[in-house]
């Protein structure tokens, strides 16, 4: 651990010369007596490290001496490649190396360079989670994370609807993805590729046993894929309605995007007032209420009956609320 942290302090200072006891500290997460006892300890070791007293004094190397420890173990540089995404490392357990592997690549640029990791990171941040929640890791997040990355098979249990799903599982996890703020896995579970909320894993340990990967299989495209698929499941009632001009622009903001997308381009022509007639597939009837009535007065619902009727009713009482209103 302490050679770790030594290490870590040498490509700190060769890539920030200066850097003061507490700049240290913090980086560290030491205290400031520590890095003092380090500085010592590496000076001792025959690294040239050496302290300026004052204002602009801090820890320095002599000389403009490099280390040649800058090489990427296989963790770091995977983990470098997930750097904008701060809240995820540490969740899936790999802030650590995420940290080494930028250290080392700031240590190797050359001394005109060594501000371009800190410039981007002033210019550029990935909040994943979504508005208005806090995001909650799940538990078994860590174990799941380090068979993916170590391409061992994953021995888990399950629940859906609050139960669980049967006897443990053997997957081979092939990939992750943060959804707005949701964990998934993505897995072959015998000779289907499947997605499985992490948040519903009851158990989760990972096997001594590698498995090979199929080189055929693309994480991005197969996400792409069984997202749409999933979000066209969900789709299961229809619902007929006539929209104005705002009306057209606005659905697409409304309900599903490819949905309203797909309805607007099977729709005909405009009538003589300018109104479209669409028919939209939605989830349920009550999650079409929700969505359609923010519309307000640029939407008519025509079928069916029932949605038309809660439609109707909702507008007597907004009648009734601003009745006499100027």
């Amino acid at each position: 651990m302490r050679a770790a942290r030594l290490i870590r302090m040498v490509l700190l200072l060769q890539a920030r010369p200066g850097m003061t006891a507490a700049g240290l500290a913090a980086e560290l997460e030491v205290s400031e007596r520590t890095v003092t006892r380090d500085a010592r300890a590496l000076s001792e070791a025959g690294v040239p490290v050496y302290a300026e007293r004052g204002r602009a004094g801090g820890y320095r190397l002599v000389g403009g001496y490099r280390t040649g420890l800058t090489g990427l173990a296989r963790d770091e540089a995977e983990a470098l490649f997930l750097s904008g995404l701060p809240s995820a490392l540490r969740e899936m357990g790999l802030a650590d190396a995420a940290s080494a592997a930028r250290l080392k690549v700031s240590a190797a640029l050359t001394p005109a360079l060594r501000d371009a990791p800190a410039g981007a990171g002033r210019r550029f941040h990935l909040d994943a989670p979504a508005w208005y929640q806090e995001p909650v890791a799940p538990e078994l997040l860590p174990a799941v994370a380090e068979a993916v990355w170590r391409d061992r098979l994953l021995l888990a249990r399950y629940r859906r609807a609050g139960r669980e799903t049967g006897a443990e599982r053997e997957l081979a996890p092939y990939g992750l993805v943060l959804k707005a703020g949701v964990w998934y896995l993505c897995a072959r579970a015998g000779d289907d590729f499947r997605v499985y909320r992490i948040d519903r894993f009851t158990a989760a340990t990972v096997s001594d046993t590698p498995f090979v990967r199929d080189e055929g299989f693309d994480l991005p495209s197969f996400w792409a894929e069984r997202s749409a698929e999933f979000a066209r499941s969900l789709l299961r009632a229809r619902v007929t309605v006539r929209l104005s001009e705002t009306g057209v622009r606005l659905l697409p903001h409304a309900v599903d995007r490819a949905a309203a997308r797909e309805a607007l381009e099977a729709a005909g022509p405009p009538g003589a007032d300018g109104w479209v007639t669409v028919t939209l597939p939605v989830e349920s009837l009550d999650v079409a209420r929700g969505q359609l009535m923010g519309l307000g007065p640029e939407l008519e619902v025509l079928e069916p009956a029932a949605l038309r009727a809660g439609f109707a009713a909702a507008a007597a009482r907004l009648h009734a609320l601003y009745r006499g209103a100027s």
